[in-house]
This record gives structure tokens, C-alpha cells and sequence, in this order.
């Protein structure tokens, strides 16, 4: 028995046959993918960071993103479809294939617009945008405000989280939190299949969502326990706050 508002460390397609069907009201992910090179120089912070990812994935046999056997499965266990997935321009055309030519959803793109990206060189554009692809059919999506229904987020990567929260691709909270709160109402369930540092947990338990979450990696799975605890401190700290004794 899959039990919600907990993460499971194992491979996502092994926890996702493990859920009924229709049982999902949203999915939030940032899968695997390989980044990459700046060529800003082997030894550099960025490139011993993101090297360990890249190799990992080489080895498993994901360079072009998540296992395609997991798209079905996600399917499945959303009530109906309702899914945001982070990814990188070389996937954005078999995702449209699959949600949009083979089932029929709608889709927008969502762009972070990093104001202090990583420095390039050797005649490169700077890798200053992060793309996030929602579809849906049928799927609940009811931006409460002017503001929240914009699709382009301009605001800087936090080095505060990647430092609390170490994680080669780390997503803003404020972003994931809005995402969420677009698509999903207090109460519903959140599925984050490749939790990675937590952000979607996090997000789910300052808004009143349930999540759940899979992380086949050990290190990242013990940063996102970390940050749930963080978060829920911080959550009951605010709730004595306003509510003394």
C-alpha cells in the first residue's frame, strides 16, 4: 500500500505500477536529462557538478530524458491528464509528439529566464532559459490572478537552495509553488515521480496539497528528507506564530 505525503526511494516505473489507476490529480517533474557542456573548464564548480549526473545517465541509458515506458504510466494514474515536465529543447518535440499528436491534449510552455546564468564561452549563447511543458486534458488549470497566468519567469538561480538543498538542477520554489497552485486545489494529491532535492514536497506542503514522490538516487533522496523536514518545522513554527497558546 502506496501511502501519500511520504517519498520512496526506488525507480519511479517499480512505484508507479504500485498506484491505482486515476488516482493522481496533478504531476510535477523535472526527470533526469544530460546537460550540457559549458565548456567553461573541467575543473570548474558547474562541470564537477553536472559530471556525476551526465555519467549516471550514459550508463542507464538516458541521455534523451526519462525511460520511456514511465510516459504510459503517468497516464494512467492521472485522474485526467494534468502534468507539467521540465525538460530541455531536444525533448520538447517527442513530448508534443506524445501528449499532443498521440493523445489529443493541450499544451503551454513555461520558460524560466535565469538573470545570472553560468558564463559561456567558445562563441555559445548562455544556457539562460529552463522550459517546463504543461498539458492537459481535462486538467484543472485556474490562475487566480493576472500575474499567475504568465508563462515567462525572470528571476535568478538561488545559490541559498543549492547550497542548503545540493542539486545539479534545482528549480525556484515561488515558481513550482505557483505551477501548483494554478493546477491543483487544497487537498488534491501531487505527483513528483523524479523528486530530485524535494522543491515539489516542499511546494505541496506550504500550499495544503498531499505529494508523493519517488528518488532512485540515495544522495538527493536524503536532501529531499531533509528539506520536508525543514519545511515542515518551518510550516509549524508559522502556525504557533499565529496561533499562540
Amino acid at each position: 500500500m502506496t501511502e501519500t505525503n511520504k517519498i520512496y526511494r526506488m525507480d519511479c516505473l517499480e512505484g508507479l505500477k504500485r498506484l491505482p489507476d486515476s488516482c493522481v490529480d496533478l504531476i510535477m517533474t523535472d526527470p533526469p536529462y544530460l546537460i550540457k557542456d559549458t565548456h567553461a573548464g573541467g575543473h570548474s564548480q558547474l562541470a564537477r557538478s553536472i559530471q556525476p549526473v551526465n555519467d549516471c545517465l550514459k550508463e542507464n541509458d538516458l541521455v534523451s530524458g526519462m525511460n520511456p515506458l514511465v510516459l504510459p504510466e503517468l497516464v494512467r494514474v492521472m485522474k485526467r491528464i494534468n502534468c507539467y515536465i521540465w525538460c530541455n529543447k531536444a525533448q520538447i518535440p517527442g513530448y508534443l509528439d506524445f501528449f499532443v499528436d498521440g493523445l489529443g491534449c493541450s499544451f503551454d510552455m513555461i520558460v524560466w529566464w535565469k538573470t545570472n546564468p553560468p558564463p559561456t564561452f567558445h562563441n555559445k549563447y548562455l544556457s539562460d532559459k529552463e522550459y517546463c511543458l504543461y498539458f492537459r486534458k481535462g486538467g484543472y488549470c485556474q490562475p487566480d490572478s493576472y500575474e499567475k497566468a504568465k508563462t515567462v519567469y525572470f528571476q535568478p538561480i538561488n545559490i541559498y537552495d543549492k547550497k542548503d538543498y545540493p542539486h545539479p538542477t534545482i528549480k525556484p520554489l515561488n515558481i513550482i509553488k505557483n505551477l501548483i497552485e494554478n493546477s491543483s486545489r487544497p487537498g488534491d494529491l501531487v505527483l513528483d515521480p523524479f523528486l530530485g532535492s524535494g522543491t515539489t514536497a516542499a511546494a505541496c506542503l506550504e500550499l495544503g496539497r498531499n505529494y508523493l514522490g519517488y528518488e532512485i538516487n540515495p544522495e538527493y533522496f536524503g536532501t529531499a528528507e531533509k528539506r520536508i523536514l525543514d519545511t515542515r518545522a518551518a510550516e509549524r513554527m508559522i502556525k504557533n506564530t499565529q496561533n499562540p497558546e
